[in-house]
């Protein structure tokens, strides 16, 4: 069957919105503010082998990952109609434990032509402390650990998978409203997709699904192809990992030839003791946003995106951990340190073109404990925004999440009455970019008062080595955790776990973004 261009561009924009649509079902269903409001989740579209074909503007770090969450469960379960899978499992598909993937087969009569599938990150999945992000040194003290498992049987749920779930967090009705969300949003893709086949026949579906992934790979190979050839290097370094290892090094290496990268992350450090590691399928997940955000077309990001670009690591290391390592970090902070370590390396292939760094962290703040009004417990999960690097001609943006994260915030509103907490201050952290020819973004100012004792958690980076400056232009700022205990002020270290009082605040002071050019006034 021989590509019709007019069909090709329809099958894009079908399949993109059917992710799209999946995920305005997930949101407008769902129970938490996290889900609701910050808008934390991903959805997207596979073929009947597992390959990506398209995916919502969601979240990059869920994103690049979430096809082998797919392969995971297609090596465990042959797809029978009527049925979800359920997994958790960062070293079988997932990324860390609060991120909770649900994935559907699409039959058309009796064969599977497509998969659906969506992640969340639920705001508590059980572990040592509230947000199942703690101080960690093992992947058991972070929570309940969800091999690839059935949770929907003959279209129903089952609810002793459900219950021992449920029985294992510590807010389940939160919970059991978000998977409901995630079971919709599933629905609602397979209806589409059927609707598509429907209208375009099967055949003709799959055959553009296949048809996208391969126009996918030819304009990321002529991406590549317009990088000069060599090999380009760079290497960052985590802050620390909160159990004595600092000056964690990630070092990239990419070496351009022809049409053709390899990367290569073999020089980076050996798997820390903290919860800062990353599994593969997030470094994965970060070479898949590079590229991706220096293609200037619009195509999708899909399996075709993959293919042109190989990834070598070394099992044990910082970014590719082995079971049992602590993760709950790694999905959120080192994501962002291989992205700046990827940029860095890509700068010098590319000058004028790739941005300084930005604010290379999520400020991940983690609130818990039973609010007094109700006697109920509560969970909060935020991750807050910063500075964006600054670029030639242009400069950073302010008080916005970058690279590997794409959420919302929590609206002062929603999260004043979902939780006993009052934010007693919400602005921009003024002056805080590299200052440059072009200035780096200004970071944010999040400053909470507790309405009742809780148990709080910041894992955050970027409070020891700042943002770095592009051709000549300076770092941004360094972030701050602060705790104000009876108008006293107390500096925290970037990631620390604490029981808070009533009437005590946590501040947090993000970093900016690096500037770009050298002042010449």
């Amino acid at each position: 069957m021989k590509t019709n261009p007019i069909l090709l561009e329809v099958f894009k924009n079908r399949f993109a919105s059917i992710a799209e649509e999946m995920g305005v079902t997930l949101n407008r269903t769902s129970f938490s503010p996290n889900i609701k409001e910050r808008r934390d989740f991903s959805c997207a579209v596979f073929d009947a082998q597992g390959h990506l074909v398209a995916q919502a503007a969601h979240i990059p770090v869920h994103l690049g990952s979430m096809p082998m969450s797919v392969q995971a469960a297609l090596e465990h379960f042959v797809p029978v109609k009527d049925e979800m899978i359920m997994l958790n499992d960062p070293f079988h598909g997932g990324t860390h434990l609060p991120d909770i993937t649900m994935i559907a087969p699409v039959f058309f009569e009796d064969e599977p032509l497509f998969f659906v599938a969506n992640r969340v990150h639920h705001a508590d999945v059980g572990g040592m402390t509230p947000g199942s992000m703690p101080i960690s040194s093992s992947i058991f003290q972070e929570g309940i650990i969800i091999p690839p498992v059935r949770i929907i049987k003959q279209g129903k749920i089952d609810q002793e998978i459900m219950r021992l779930i449920l029985n294992n967090v510590r807010t389940p009705e939160e919970r059991e409203g978000d998977f409901s969300a995630q079971i919709m949003a599933n629905i609602t893709g397979s209806k589409r997709i059927i609707e598509l086949m429907d209208k375009y026949d099967p055949v003709i579906a799959a055959f553009y699904a296949n048809a996208l992934i391969d126009y996918s790979e030819k304009i990321t190979r002529k991406t590549i192809q317009e990088i000069p050839d060599g090999i380009y290097t760079f290497e960052d370094r985590m802050d620390d990992d909160a159990f004595g290892g600092q000056d964690i090094k990630i070092h990239a290496s990419i070496e351009i030839k022809a049409d053709e990268a390899v990367i290569d992350f073999t020089k980076s450090d050996p798997q820390s003791d903290g919860n800062i590691n990353a599994v593969y399928a997030i470094t994965l997940s970060a070479v898949l946003y590079l590229f991706r955000a220096i293609i200037k077309e619009d195509i999708p990001a899909n399996a075709g995106c993959f293919k042109p670009v190989r990834i070598i690591t070394r099992q044990g290391s910082i970014v590719d951990a082995n079971f049992p390592a602590a993760v709950a970090g790694g999905n959120v902070e080192t994501s962002q340190r291989i992205v700046d370590a990827l940029f860095g390396a890509m700068a010098k292939s590319l000058p004028g073109i790739i941005p300084a760094a930005s604010q290379g962290t999520m400020n991940n703040l983690i609130i818990g404990g039973i609010d007094k009004k109700n006697n109920r417990p509560f969970t909060y999960y935020e991750t807050i925004g910063g500075g964006m690097g600054a670029g030639k001609n242009y400069c950073g943006e302010s008080a916005v999440h970058s690279h590997m994260t794409n959420t919302l915030n929590t609206p002062v509103e929603a999260l004043e009455y979902s939780y006993p907490l009052l934010v007693t201050e919400y602005s921009i952290r003024k002056n805080s970019g590299g200052r440059g020819l072009f200035n780096g973004g200004d970071g944010i100012i999040r400053e909470i008062k507790l309405l009742s004792d809780a148990e709080v958690t910041v894992i955050s980076e970027r409070r020891i080595r700042p943002p770095y400056g592009l051709s000549g232009g300076g770092s941004g700022k360094k972030g701050k955790n602060i705790i104000i205990k009876d108008g006293q002020s107390e500096n925290r270290p970037g990631k620390f776990y604490e029981k808070l009082k009533e009437n005590d605040i946590i501040r947090i002071e993000t970093p900016g973004g690096g500037g770009y050019g050298k002042c010449t006034g």
